[in-house]
């Protein structure tokens, strides 16, 4: 069986913003996957920050992750669950090197499953991050926003959605 990545939609970031959204996902596909990339927050300082996503506009406290991160020295996880957000991979901040996030969305238009998203993550010389997080829903995602409320994303990062057909 052979996988196919359609493009859905990509945006650059033309000035900094604090949300990116994809919405009227079509339901054609059996997974989305948004890859963003030369991420970097406004926050001053040489670290990073969790990225932030949120499905169909939801705030409510569904949605639960845990987190495996190394710098090559060490390594630490954590574990969250009734949040108002989907925590996932890692944003550098404005003195750091730029990161690359991969979002894998499984069964995202199945109206009879909660929805489970695999990230990874990462930027040279900070860390590598895996995520697992999930949505308590059934309804079917047909909109996806990487928000980051009180910071902003930087000019220059690309998110590119892409639906997966199986052929």
């Amino acid at each position: 069986m052979a996988i196919t990545y359609e493009p859905i939609a990509t945006t650059t970031l033309g000035s900094d913003t604090t949300s990116v959204t994809f919405s009227s996902i079509p339901a054609t596909y059996t997974d989305l996957v948004l890859i963003c990339t030369e991420i970097q927050s406004n926050v001053a300082g040489s670290s990073f920050n969790d990225g932030r996503f949120r499905f169909n506009g939801d705030t409510g406290s569904n949605y639960s992750q845990t987190r495996l991160r190394g710098d090559g020295s060490s390594a630490t996880s954590a574990r969250d669950s009734n949040e108002n957000i989907l925590y996932t991979g890692m944003i550098a901040q404005a003195s750091s090197p730029k990161t690359m996030m991969i979002l894998q969305i499984m069964n995202y238009s199945n109206t009879t499953t909660y929805k489970t998203v695999l990230c990874r993550a990462g930027a040279a010389g900070l860390a590598t991050q895996a995520h697992v997080g999930l949505w308590r829903s059934t309804a079917a995602i047909n909109e996806v926003a990487a928000v980051y409320p009180s910071q902003v994303y930087k000019a220059g990062a690309t998110f590119t959605l892409y639906g997966i057909k199986s052929a």
